[in-house]
């Protein structure tokens, strides 16, 4: 039987291809981790916004990256660079995203607690108002 040398071919070039991957030199701007994950949960949330309602947050001149890249003072360069240098330890990278993930919880939670608050000041005031409308001077 005749061996195919397009086999070893691809086995030498898998091989080949995956030699040598260097991490990438430390950024002199390189954001601190804290800060990254703050950018990180910002972009999550942004992109689900996107998802939602693009066109409103078109409507009123918001520019997603953009504005995270501003509220944060940062720049995309910088951005890219810190995140490429730390998406190159996947256990950190791994870290930064629980960190994400438990951040964005926080916030939903405290959210859905902020709702509810509102919803019950609501149904208080139109208690009072409909108390009030039965109070009202009686006619004989």
């Amino acid at each position: 039987m005749k061996q195919n040398p397009l086999i070893y071919l691809l086995i030498v070039l898998l091989f080949v291809s995956c030699y040598g991957v260097q991490k990438p030199d430390k950024p002199d701007n390189l954001l601190s981790e804290n800060k990254m994950v703050d950018v990180l949960v910002d972009l999550t949330i942004m992109s689900s916004a996107k998802g939602i309602n693009k066109r409103e947050l078109e409507n009123r001149g918001i520019m997603p990256d953009s504005f995270i890249y501003n509220k944060h003072k940062i720049d995309s360069a910088q951005f890219v660079s810190s995140n490429d240098y730390y998406a190159h330890d996947i256990e950190k990278y791994n870290e930064m995203y629980v960190k994400v993930k438990t951040k964005l919880e926080d916030l939903r939670t405290f959210y859905k607690a902020e709702e509810k608050k509102r919803e019950e000041k609501q149904k208080k005031e139109k208690l009072k108002l409909s108390k009030g409308k039965l109070k009202g001077p009686i006619k004989k």
